[in-house]
């Protein structure tokens, strides 16, 4: 991460330096592609109409989307839909 407010001589040298990716950041290994996470938190049978939706609209698979999974500290659900976008 860049610092703005009390850089260090060493950091101020490195004039237009772009940050560096985050140690625990795995590899990209999509040759030149992004990896985008599409994600659909509700009750369930809103992430499931939201789903199909999507699958009516051409969007995505209905397979391609993860199982109904807990949402951290609510009684809501999520599912995941990973995709691969080129630059």
């Amino acid at each position: 991460m860049l610092q703005v407010d009390g850089e260090s001589d060493s950091q101020s040298k490195l004039g237009n330096a772009t940050p560096s990716p985050m140690a625990d950041d795995p590899p990209n290994p999509t040759d030149g592609r992004n990896l985008v996470r599409i994600l659909v938190v509700g009750s369930p049978s809103g992430v499931e109409h939201t789903i199909r939706t999507l699958y009516i609209l051409g969007f995505a698979q209905i397979s391609d989307w993860s199982p109904l999974l807990p949402a951290p500290h609510s009684t809501d659900v999520m599912s995941i839909l990973t995709r691969q976008v080129g630059q």
